[in-house]
Formats: C-alpha cells, sequence, structure tokens
C-alpha cells in the first residue's frame, strides 16, 4: 500500500485529460498495451471473451462497464442503456449474470431521484433474467446516499442486489451492521480513494484491523459475504476464522480485481474457495486504472516496464 500523499498524488493524475489521452492512445496497442493487465477491454466482445477464459479456469465473475462522475442527465440515461443493452449481451453469451455498477455512472453527482430512477431501471431488467447487481461504492462524499438508496430499492423488493462497503471508513462497521440487518450481502473491501483523516484511517494497521473485525461480522451474521482482498494476511485470516467456526466454504467468496494476484486467484480456487474475479471493461478507464496504481507499488512497477516496451 502507498502512503497516502502517493496515493492523492495518482488520484491527481486520474483527472488530467492529457494523460488520459495518451493512456488512451498507448493503453491498448495490439502488440499489447500496458492497460490490458488490469482492464479486461474497451468493449463488451473483448470483456465476454475474458469472463469465458476466467470460467475456465474455475473462476466466478462480475461485469464492470468503467464510467464514474457523470455531469448531465443525457449522460446518465447512456450509461443506463449501456447497462441494458449489457445485460442482454450477457444473458445471449451464456456467462455468469452477475454485473457491477457505480452510481455516480447513473446520475447521483446530477440528483438523487435520476440516480434512483435509473437503477431502478437496471434492477428491473435484470430481475426477471436471475441477475445479482452489485453497487460498488465510492468517495465518502456520497457514501450515506449511496446506501440510502440501496434501501430505498432493496424495501421496494429489490433484494437481487448487494453493497460494497470499506475498511477504510471509520463509519463502515456501523454500516455493515446496517445491511446485516436487512439480510443484504456485502462487499468488503479496504478502499482505494484519497479520504481525509476526519473520516478515513490513514494507517494501514488500522485499516487491516477495521478489515478484520468487519469480515468476522459478515461471516458469522451477515449473508453470502464477498471478501475482497489481495493481502495473504486478510486472506489466511478469513480461511482461520471461517474454519474455527465451522463455516462452510460455500456460505462466502472471496474476490479479486481482474489482472491482479493471479497465482493467489489460481491457488484459491485450487485450494477448493469460491473466487470471483472483478472484470472492468469500457472506454473510460483511466480514472479506474490509476486508483489501481495507486494501491500497489507492485503495479506501477509493472505498467512502467509495459510503457518502455512500447517505446
Amino acid at each position: 500500500m502507498l502512503d497516502a500523499a502517493s496515493k492523492a498524488f495518482f488520484h491527481a493524475l486520474a483527472g488530467s485529460r492529457t494523460l488520459k489521452r495518451l493512456a488512451s492512445r498507448y493503453g491498448f496497442r495490439p502488440s499489447g498495451g500496458f492497460a490490458r493487465r488490469f482492464i479486461a477491454g474497451e468493449d463488451v466482445d473483448q470483456a465476454l471473451e475474458a469472463t469465458r477464459a476466467l470460467k475456465a479456469a474455475g473462476m466466478l465473475i462480475t461485469l464492470d462497464h468503467l464510467g464514474e462522475s457523470v455531469t448531465s442527465s443525457a449522460e446518465a440515461d447512456a450509461a443506463t442503456r449501456t447497462y441494458l443493452s449489457l445485460i442482454d449481451r450477457i444473458v445471449a453469451a451464456g456467462v455468469e449474470r452477475n454485473v457491477s455498477l457505480k452510481l455516480t455512472q447513473l446520475g447521483l453527482s446530477i440528483d438523487r431521484a435520476t440516480c434512483l430512477d435509473n437503477l431502478r431501471r437496471v434492477l428491473g431488467a435484470s430481475a426477471p433474467h436471475g441477475f445479482f447487481v452489485r453497487v460498488d461504492m465510492e468517495d465518502s462524499a456520497v457514501t450515506e446516499v449511496t446506501l440510502d438508496i440501496f434501501e430505498t430499492l432493496w424495501g421496494l423488493g429489490y433484494h437481487h442486489t448487494g453493497v460494497a462497503l470499506q475498511s477504510m471508513l471509520l463509519r463502515s462497521e456501523e454500516d455493515v451492521r446496517r445491511v446485516n440487518r436487512l439480510g443484504a450481502r456485502v462487499r468488503l473491501i479496504k478502499g482505494a480513494y484519497n479520504e481525509p483523516r476526519t473520516v478515513a484511517y490513514h494507517r494501514k494497521a488500522d485499516v487491516d484491523a477495521a478489515f478484520v473485525r468487519m469480515m468476522q461480522a459478515l461471516l458469522t451474521e451477515g449473508v453470502y459475504p464477498a471478501i475482497a482482498t489481495h493481502a495473504v494476511k486478510m486472506i489466511e485470516a478469513t480461511k482461520q476464522f471461517a474454519a474455527e467456526r465451522r463455516i462452510a466454504r460455500d456460505r462466502f467468496e472471496f474476490q479479486m480485481l481482474f489482472g491482479i494476484r493471479r497465482d493467489l486467484q489460481a491457488q484459491l480456487v485450487a485450494d477448493g474457495y469460491r473466487m470471483r474475479v472483478y472484470v472492468p471493461f469500457g472506454r473510460e478507464w483511466f480514472p479506474y486504472f490509476m486508483r489501481r496504481l495507486g494501491e500497489r507499488p507492485a503495479n506501477v512497477a509493472f505498467v512502467l516496464k509495459g510503457i518502455l516496451r512500447e517505446r
């Protein structure tokens, strides 16, 4: 994990239009663009191809069409229609019916009503086909409204959905109890956003300790939680706790990001655990990509090597 200053640096770079243009030019070059390691592709055909390979390796998948923080109703409507089309493509392709999305992609930055309506359109279209839809968690400025919208639609009977919670946020342990009371599914993550000290832990040890406490609460009181981590220490803590409490391996799953710690992904499958890979795709991949660089020094080294090879 990089320190807070480095993390802030990568978040600042994520907003650079110049870097985004350069990245778009070189990231997916036929010779093996550097973004291919972490992004399944720029279109749905490439994403579906990636999911088939993962399925053949014994992995579960969730598809995420990248794009966030849209600023107009037209953009939010376009993103919603993209997800409706993605639902149809997934059904036709016969791959696992599991998707993830961000609420700022559906208009949360515009107003709550726009976002609520668009999410309801996606949930309404996906329900008859047996989809599970995960609402990703974004930065702390939208945590409460994200949970409020999630709870509203849960109360309307859309129960084929879950939400992500970040152990780095001070509030998240209470949010785990809040979602557990609903009976909804949680993806537990550490969090990749640059947050102020007033709302988030900044020491890695504190983030890890909160992650373990939340993992334990989810395994004992939650509904089929997803433990999303690439850290061996967190994985081992989860496996040990589950074994001690005699929690069956089919009552939870591990999740990791596409292209990160593929060795661990394969090992968990070999050991008989459920392993889901978060498969991001789409042309608006640059902000997601920069957050991945801001999380682990190894990611930075990998990309720099790729860029040098491209040159």
